[in-house]
């Protein structure tokens, strides 16, 4: 990777514009040398109202902060380089669009996995292996033991286009928070056809409101190694026959024990299956996974609710501080299978799953099976307090692409 100085680039105003963080030297200059990439030591500002091209690895290192403001543009070069943004731990993001001027990163290649998305690594838990990982894309540290970790501020920014992959182990969704904290305000965000996971959590306290993820190849939503933020008012909208799950949701899948345990807390949330014959998961839970769900709606896939592995199953049932599904409209049964060697076909549910008010030992868990879609305009609309945009309250209006 070439190291790159944005700031003395951006400084020298009698031969660059600030606009493009790089000079202008003429017919002789390298594509790749044009644009936004390299590693960030200190602040960098892209300005309110400005187009920049990102024409390989941004990451931004401590303690520097990458500032992008309101109706700014970020386009990933169609140059076969590496694209993705990049935020390490102790450096920071503070990126504030409006609904009426968002911040949008996007893509000359206008298709699913044109470029690697936003990544952020920061400092609290994660329950892999040494309490450390290394992201998946850019090879950054993050872990730790710093909870209220702040990462900086996402607010009115869309991702489109996102999902790079290098291999089968090393793929780049929209956004990929990794051991974020809580001091991290997350707020307003939208993946918009990826081929990946939408927006992934690996580990972290991190919490999210009013994010909406449509038509990401892979899953809407995905969380794994301990993630136990607070998820509320989001969508997933899935278009394309390939969509997978709505939410595919673990605790650890080397280790379903491994502590601390993925338990976020999900409240008003709508989901809308392709109704693929394929891909007929919505919410997957497995691996160990807790969660405590409540006021969603969930539709649109043969499977609306599963679960998976004996832990994830028993977090359901047991005495003390059970998982929780509340005032959750399904357009389909739940179904409970356990995993021990190699998976073995779904099994029928019985028992206290094939209630149609779902009721858990010690627990009020409703769930309504008789759901239908309630939608105007793809995914606007609720049921009494289930879902996630009413129709009197659109805030998804003016920032974000629908289809």
């Amino acid at each position: 990777m070439k190291k790159f100085n944005f700031i003395a680039a951006a400084l020298m105003a009698t031969c660059c514009a600030f606009t493009f963080v790089s000079c202008d030297k003429g017919d002789d200059t390298p594509e790749e040398e044009e644009g936004l990439h390299g590693y960030v030591t200190e602040d960098l500002t892209l300005e309110e109202g400005q187009t920049y091209y990102l024409s390989g690895s941004l990451q931004v290192q401590a303690p520097a902060t990458l500032t992008i403001e309101p109706g700014v543009t970020v386009i990933a070069r169609n140059n076969g380089q590496i694209n993705y943004i990049l935020i390490e731990q102790g450096a920071k993001i503070n990126a504030q669009g409006t609904a009426e001027n968002p911040i949008v990163l996007t893509a000359e290649n206008q298709k699913h996995g044109a470029w690697g998305g936003l990544h952020i690594c920061g400092r609290a838990h994660t329950n892999v292996s040494g309490g450390h990982g290394v992201s998946e894309i850019g090879n950054a540290p993050y872990g730790g033991d710093d909870n209220t970790d702040n990462s900086g501020v996402i607010k009115y920014v869309r991702l489109e286009y996102t999902g790079y992959s290098l291999d089968e182990d090393h793929e780049a969704n929209g956004l990929s928070l990794y051991g974020v904290g809580n001091g991290t305000q997350i707020s307003y965000v939208q993946a918009y056809k990826g081929s990946d996971d939408g927006i992934e959590f690996f580990g972290g306290s991190v919490n999210i409101d009013h994010c909406v993820v449509v038509d990401c190849t892979d899953d809407s939503f995905d969380w794994t190694e301990g993630w136990n933020g607070t998820a509320q008012n989001i969508v997933a909208y899935q278009i394309s026959s390939e969509c997978d799950c709505l939410m595919e949701c673990d605790n650890n899948g080397d280790n379903f024990a491994a502590t601390p345990f993925s338990r976020p807390t999900v409240k008003y949330a709508t989901f809308v299956g392709n109704n693929s014959d394929d891909n007929t998961r919505g919410l997957r839970f497995r691996a160990g996974t807790e969660v405590e769900l409540s006021y969603a709606l969930v539709t649109g896939k043969a499977k609306c609710i599963t679960l998976e592995t004996e832990q994830t199953d028993d977090s359901f049932t047991r005495d003390t501080d059970p998982s929780t599904i509340t005032y959750t409209y399904i357009s389909s049964d739940i179904e409970s299978k356990w995993t021990e060697g190699e998976e073995p076909d779904d099994v029928e549910v019985t028992g206290e799953y094939a209630s149609d008010d779902f009721t858990a030992t010690g627990n009020n868990n409703t769930i309504n099976y008789s759901f239908e879609n309630v939608f105007a305009g793809n995914f606007i609309g609720t049921v009494g307090e289930s879902g996630a945009v009413s129709s009197s309250s659109d805030w998804t209006k003016g920032w974000v692409r629908a289809n």
